[in-house]
């Protein structure tokens, strides 16, 4: 009887996310993903950066070729004090091109106030975040401020792809999940303009929401320990929660790497269930102020991450997990059948054998089990999780007292903006083959 209202809860998400989402969007038509033409305001692209190497060059020139009026696109590079030579590739970039600045952080604080501190120098309508290990598609910034259709419009989401999908199984795997969140998973949020998580991956918001919102993002605490994680999904939900609406479009494309091994994989993980955890819990205080129908699926993404772990624990104790694991290869079979038949008219380089996502049987059931209770443990992490770890960084104390609310010390120029001709011959690289692109 345990496990009955477990499955109970398992069937409510799944149908929530795969079925009922669906059928919203079907219903909405051309609603479900309006927008606006000819709007083309004044827009900043930070680039939050640490242990990136080589990588934040290509990502900053797949941004200066920008579909979008070059006089009206910054590019804005924040390191935060990396110890590898992504600070040499950033200013290499910035040398290259008027429109790109590089700024330090005078000492390791982590994405998020390292985003404010660029903000608040900022003077655009719209701030484009964009990770540092990413390609973002010539137009997407455009397809991005294309719709905020109205004022309440506070933030817009990208459509983020596994740019090495065909590296091995895993990737491959992961390549399906993106494919899968992206397509159903987040449509039932979407249909009432709730996102609840937009990816930093790239995600535009208006500048004056993230000031409104500072004093929250720069001092979060979670029962006097200071959050650095997770970060994305922390914004978005106290832009709905101030009132805003937070929508996702997928014309707006990015590509980024996809962790190609299983401790990289797991990293990424537990980082994620981190986040999940602190802050699906802090949005039970307010859950109730959303749509019905977004808060009832939201409380239960949170009972779900509580009680799955449960079920594998109690399915092994009775014997019966080959039961459940016959349930999990059903499924994932089913929705692999499922992309094969939605990309089959893809070319064969552009998607991913199918079967591929049957390996989530094995990987979703043990990072679960294992994931759960050790970010539960691990909740005053501080570190970047799948970046090399920092060294011992100076902490606020090292810097003058007034840092946070001084601009000019708050972050250090890299070097003096020179007046150089922009970049004429790049061209980003193109997705590798297997890479399926929705």
């Amino acid at each position: 009887m345990l496990t009955f209202p477990i499955y109970l809860l398992l069937f409510l998400v799944f149908v929530n996310r795969y079925v009922g989402g669906y059928w919203m969007k079907k219903l909405r038509g051309k609603n479900f993903d309006t927008k606006v033409e000819g709007y083309e305001p004044i827009v900043t692209v930070v680039i939050p950066l640490y242990n990136e190497g080589e990588q934040i060059y290509h990502t900053i020139h797949s941004l200066l070729m920008q579909d979008y009026p070059e006089d009206k696109l910054t590019i804005m590079v924040v390191d935060d004090c990396s110890t590898d030579d992504s600070y040499t590739w950033a200013r290499k970039a910035m040398k290259e091109s008027p429109r790109v600045q590089v700024i330090q952080n005078p000492y390791n604080m982590g994405k998020r106030r390292g985003i404010n501190n660029a903000v608040r120098h900022a003077t655009s309508e719209i701030i484009v975040s964009v990770d540092s290990d990413v390609i973002v598609e010539r137009d997407a910034v455009r397809h991005l401020v294309a719709r905020f259709t109205r004022p309440s419009v506070a933030a817009v989401g990208g459509r983020v792809n596994v740019l090495n999908a065909n590296e091995n199984w895993l990737t491959r795997m992961q390549a399906i999940k993106y494919w899968f969140g992206y397509e159903y998973l987040k449509n039932l949020e979407r249909a009432f303009s709730s996102v609840m998580c937009l990816s930093g991956c790239l995600t535009a918001y208006r500048r004056h929401v993230l000031i409104e919102l500072e004093p929250i993002l720069e001092h979060r605490h979670m029962f006097g320990v200071p959050i650095k994680y997770g970060e994305d999904r922390f914004l978005t939900r106290q832009i709905v929660k101030a009132g805003y609406e937070t929508r996702m479009t997928l014309d707006a494309v990015s590509w980024t790497v996809a962790p190609n091994t299983l401790s990289k994989y797991f990293s990424q993980q537990l980082r994620w269930r981190r986040s999940n955890f602190v802050d699906l819990l802090g949005g039970m205080t307010h859950a109730y102020k959303l749509h019905p129908i977004v808060g009832i699926h939201y409380m239960s993404l949170f009972a779900m991450m509580l009680a799955y772990p449960v079920l594998i624990v109690t399915s092994i104790e009775r014997e019966s997990f080959l039961g459940l694991a016959g349930l999990h290869i059903g499924t994932l079979a089913a929705l692999g059948t499922l992309y094969g038949w939605k990309t089959r008219k893809r070319p064969a380089a552009e998607r991913v054998h199918p079967l591929w996502f049957i390996g989530m049987a094995v990987v979703m059931p043990v990072t679960y089990i294992v994931a759960t209770p050790l970010a539960f443990f691990t909740l005053d992490s501080g570190s970047w999780e799948t970046r090399v770890k920092p060294q011992a960084a100076p902490e606020p104390e090292a810097v003058p007292a007034d840092a946070e609310a001084t601009p000019e010390i708050a972050f250090m120029p890299a070097v003096p903006r020179p007046s150089l001709r922009p970049i004429q011959s790049f061209s980003f690289p193109p997705p590798p083959h297997g890479v399926n692109r929705g």
